[in-house]
């Protein structure tokens, strides 16, 4: 008799936080469907960053982080680019360019952008390596109901799902926080020293849910 193996699909409910440390998600196939939902219960951002670290193989165009309002379903998204190979943060459909990162595959790799409503400028941190700031969009928040998701890019609240642009391969330590961080406070998130955790979305106590095929894993770690 051949045994196959069984992929696990975990389902959290959300009824509680829970401590991800030392864990990633890992999304393992090409889907319309598979994500990850984030609960925050923050709906009125006047500035933000955000901090991520994701490892893939993938060549193509693909979500990072998707955050949508009824708005405008690219309120807050970051975007890799595969024909003009850049990273796109988008704020209120909005959308700068950051070209020359070296985004190569099969590792991980630490991203953080900030955006201020007030100035209107966006900025990367690329493994701890910051880019020019670009203006996006001024003048006013970015105001909920929010749906944050892992995994698909949202082309509407919560859902216009498109396969060629989902997210294959693993992601952790997703931190969002409400303000500007310094940039001492990114490279010691980036060093994986200590740190604020984010006060809107933190990893070490994250409210989610799981739909279809992710996984919850130990995080893979490079041995020296």
């Amino acid at each position: 008799m051949k045994l196959f193996p069984v992929l696990v699909m975990l389902t959290a409910c959300a009824a509680r936080p829970q401590d991800l440390s030392g864990k990633m998600f890992t999304f393992p196939l090409e889907s319309n469907r598979a994500h990850v939902r984030l609960n925050a219960s923050r709906l009125d951002f006047s500035s933000l960053t955000l901090c991520h670290r994701s490892f893939t193989d993938l060549k193509r165009d693909h979500v990072l982080f998707s955050l949508a309002t009824p708005v405008h379903s690219n309120d807050f998204l970051i975007f890799w680019d595969g024909t003009n190979k850049e990273i796109e943060p988008h704020i209120k459909d909005r959308k700068a360019e950051f070209g020359g990162r070296d985004y190569k595959p099969n590792m991980w790799h630490s991203i953080c952008t900030t955006w201020d409503s007030e100035s209107g400028l966006v900025q990367i941190w690329f493994n701890g390596l910051p880019s020019i700031r670009k203006f996006v969009s001024t003048g006013t928040n970015i105001v909920g109901p929010v749906i944050i998701i892992l995994g698909q890019e949202q082309d509407s609240h919560g859902g216009g799902f498109d396969i060629k642009q989902s997210f294959v391969g693993m992601m952790s330590d997703v931190h969002l926080w409400d303000h500007i961080l310094s940039s001492c406070e990114i490279q010691n998130y980036v060093d994986e020293l200590n740190f604020t955790p984010g006060n809107v979305l933190n990893w070490s106590a994250l409210e989610f849910e799981i739909l279809d095929k992710v996984l919850i894993e130990n995080k893979l770690m490079t041995c020296h």
